[in-house]
């Protein structure tokens, strides 16, 4: 690949693709009216010599676009729903549109950090809970634009959050104030980093050592986020010769699959084992699940806000937001039988 160089013009790009200036300039911009055989090669040449269209070039400067990307990895799944409407929500009395851009496979992430860059079609970029890799990065950066993490932090972009380790840590010490001592951990993590030890981890493992309680690799299970790997993780604990008499999940969905596998067992919750999950999805009051409590809607807003004020160059903007968490006891959770 070609060396990025400033020098690089749209005019360059027209004539390696050998199209005219219009039509490599309407083929970056997305216009239907380019054969896709024509935008392909346009495409192939802008991102060879790494080109970004000029603001000033295209009549865009910074801000006049009115459009925000917003990446997110996964539609379905509530937490991401919530964060995307609050983000919508924020930044709908700012006269910005969104453009939405999905990136849960594998080819999508790809051709989105691959081809923004090129087509420059948005003054920012907010990223929804998922880690931006350092090649992903350089791309965004190739940009110019803000970049705003919403419901985590990703990179040293500004961003709006939890604290992951103080949930755990409520969630934790909860059970263990209950007189809990077996607890096991059904934990989640990123298909994509699995590698990546979650804060919600190390909860886990300081509550267990302030209690003085070692540490059982057996009561831990590792897997995805959704309610089947809860369900899955959950089977592997009742197989021990010593189940554990309160389990902790990452998530609520991940809670109520071990729920589900724990009654169809023949046992109750919270009479034979206690179960405490994150986020209080809608679910969790439906279904009496104890779960420490996250504002995923008001991250969305929160993030909104934070990106309008950095684009209307505010002074007193805080790009380090911290929102809290509350434990929210119901009927999942209970002493252990004596």
């Amino acid at each position: 690949m070609s060396e990025p160089t400033s020098k690089v013009t749209l005019a360059d790009v027209a004539r390696l693709a050998g199209v005219g200036v219009g039509t490599a300039s309407r083929a970056l911009s997305g216009s239907a009216r380019v054969a896709p055989g024509t935008r392909a090669r346009v495409l192939e040449v802008a991102d060879r010599l790494q080109y970004v269209v000029s603001p000033d070039a295209a009549g865009l400067a910074r801000g006049r676009t009115g459009r925000v990307a917003l990446v997110v990895p996964h539609l379905s799944r509530w937490f991401f729903g919530e964060v995307s409407e609050g983000i919508h929500a924020g930044l709908r009395g700012a006269d910005l549109d969104l453009l939405l851009y999905p990136v849960g496979a594998v080819r999508e992430r790809v051709e989105f950090f691959e081809r923004l860059p090129a087509r420059r079609k948005v003054d920012a970029v907010i990223v929804v809970a998922f880690p931006v890799r350092e090649a992903e990065q350089r791309r965004l950066e190739l940009m110019g634009v803000h970049i705003v993490a919403a419901g985590g932090q990703s990179a040293s972009y500004p961003f709006v959050r939890i604290d992951d380790y103080s949930s755990g840590r409520q969630a934790m010490d909860h059970l263990l104030f209950l007189g809990h001592r077996r607890i096991a951990m059904l934990e989640a993590r990123d298909p994509d980093q699995p590698d990546l030890k979650p804060p919600r981890s190390d909860a886990y493992h300081a509550a267990l050592a302030e209690n003085g309680i070692d540490p059982d690799p057996e009561l831990v299970v590792v897997g995805d986020w959704g309610g089947e790997q809860g369900a899955q993780g959950m089977s592997r604990l009742l197989s021990l010769r010593h189940p554990p008499t309160a389990v902790y999940a990452h998530s609520d969905e991940v809670a109520l699959g071990a729920v589900r596998t724990i009654r169809r067992a023949g046992l109750t919750v919270p009479g034979d084992i206690s179960v405490v999950g994150i986020d209080d999805h809608p679910l969790a009051a439906l279904t009496d699940l104890t779960t420490v409590r996250q504002p995923a809607y008001e991250q969305g807003v929160r993030a909104a806000e934070l990106l309008v004020g950095l684009l209307r160059e505010q002074p007193d903007v805080d790009t380090t937001v911290t929102l809290p968490t509350e434990l929210v006891v119901r009927a999942s959770t209970a002493p252990p039988r004596r």
